[in-house]
């Protein structure tokens, strides 16, 4: 049997211990909240991707979507790079170094090519200027695009001359494809577009996502149009469409941007970017005005946010993602003016803090143009222009907002 002294001065010990850890807990829980609101911080991976093979190099990176298996996609310009960095390709070969890869790659998580395909082909239009990737919940790759030509460089047939000249665009449609590259479907058709009310053409598209709940596909329509629009996904039946606002979509000139007037009623064009939380709500960049604005999927209109607000130019609200955390608390939107990501709260589109900076190291960004997140909460994003790059920036946890503006989140020694 123990001495009960000993048993005394054991369960004292015990209880001191237990609030001791209590008043650490508190403690360092009062820290926190007195050094202000929390924010996902990340660290530039400089070594991921992989190199390529072949000699290959990627043009303007204007595309980004990540799969079931964390397998990162992207899809490039071909016809953005230089004459000299497609030297290998010439006859005679002008060198050893370099040509450009296939459209569209597809990294693993450890940062090896496992896809490349891409480019014209039978039964379907390729687009002139590729734009936006999309991995949908059954494994379909959705490629957009906003080149108004018929081809780059390329001699146009006589009528398709004559239509580009009246202003009809040929990228009016999106592609749907198999993982490897089989081609499935193709939603519209060139220069057929009548404008933001047309039910059965795109116009210039930005982005698109699928809905796994109702297998919607939701097209952020875009370098033409003014408006978001929705299909199934497997008939590529109109459903609905809607401007900003929730209002009916107009192509009427907005004119030039000016922060001091008062809010748009219509988004300018490009409609850029659009994410879907798993709480229903449609989040739409639109860009060359600096805001986020947020709808239910019926394109009721809840709430819009602005990011950099006093941006020209191309504008500051590229591309969105959300978080993975349980209640996907944040929003991060990727501004390729200002060459850097801003965090927001997704409750009220409040910015917290933002990261990255001008420049063509890691961690840094030449026209930071898309933006995803992993299933492990790691971001990911591509580069247009001359940026030509994809980039990943790993997950590190929660951390207090100390700065503004991080600049470039390299990793700590």
């Amino acid at each position: 049997m123990l001495n009960c002294t000993y048993c005394k001065a054991g369960s004292f010990l015990a209880v001191l211990a237990a609030v001791g850890v209590g008043a650490y807990l508190l403690d360092r829980q009062a820290s926190v909240e007195a050094a202000g609101p929390m924010a996902p911080r990340f660290e530039v991976d400089p070594m991921w991707p992989k190199p390529l093979p072949n000699h290959w190099v990627i043009g303007a990176a204007i595309g980004l979507g990540i799969d079931a298996k964390d397998n990162v996609w992207i899809v490039h310009r071909q016809g953005s790079l230089e004459v000299k960095e497609q030297y290998a390709t010439h006859t005679p070969k002008a060198s050893e170094c370099c040509a450009a890869a296939p459209p569209v790659l597809a990294f693993n998580a450890a940062g090896d090519l496992i896809q490349s395909w891409g480019g014209k082909g039978e039964g379907f239009s390729w687009p002139t200027s590729n734009h936006g990737v999309d991995i949908d919940h059954k494994g379909n790759i959705w490629i957009g695009g906003n080149g108004r030509a018929a081809g780059a460089g390329a001699a146009l047939a006589h009528d398709e001359s004559k239509m580009a000249a009246a202003g009809a665009v040929h990228d009016s449609f999106l592609l749907k494809f198999t993982q490897s590259g089989k081609f499935l479907a193709q939603l519209g058709k060139p220069f057929m577009s009548k404008g933001s009310n047309d039910l059965d053409n795109l116009r210039l598209p930005a982005k698109s996502l699928v809905d796994p709940v109702t297998n919607e596909l939701y097209v952020a329509d875009g370098y033409g149009n003014r408006r978001v629009i929705v299909f199934d996904a497997d008939t590529l039946k109109y459903k609905r469409h809607w401007g900003a606002y929730g209002n009916k979509p107009d192509d009427t000139d907005l004119g030039p941007y000016d922060p001091a007037n008062p809010a748009p009623k219509q988004f300018r064009t490009p409609v850029h970017g659009i994410a879907l939380s798993k709480d229903r709500i449609v989040y739409v960049c639109d860009r060359t005005n600096n805001r986020i604005q947020a709808f239910k999927t019926d394109g009721t209109y809840l709430k819009e946010g602005w990011v950099a607000k006093e941006t020209f130019g191309d504008g500051a609200a590229f591309d969105i993602a959300i978080s993975k955390d349980p209640g996907e608390k944040y929003l991060y939107v990727c501004d390729g003016s200002n060459m850097k990501v801003h965090i927001l709260l997704r409750d009220t589109l409040e910015v917290l803090t933002t990261f990255g900076d001008g420049g063509r190291q890691p961690g840094q960004f030449y026209a930071v143009h898309s933006i995803a997140t992993d299933s492990k909460g790691n971001i990911y994003t591509t580069e247009t222009y001359r940026g030509q790059r994809v980039q990943k920036f790993t997950y590190k946890g929660l951390a207090p907002v100390t700065k503004k503006d991080q600049g470039v989140v390299w990793p700590k020694r």
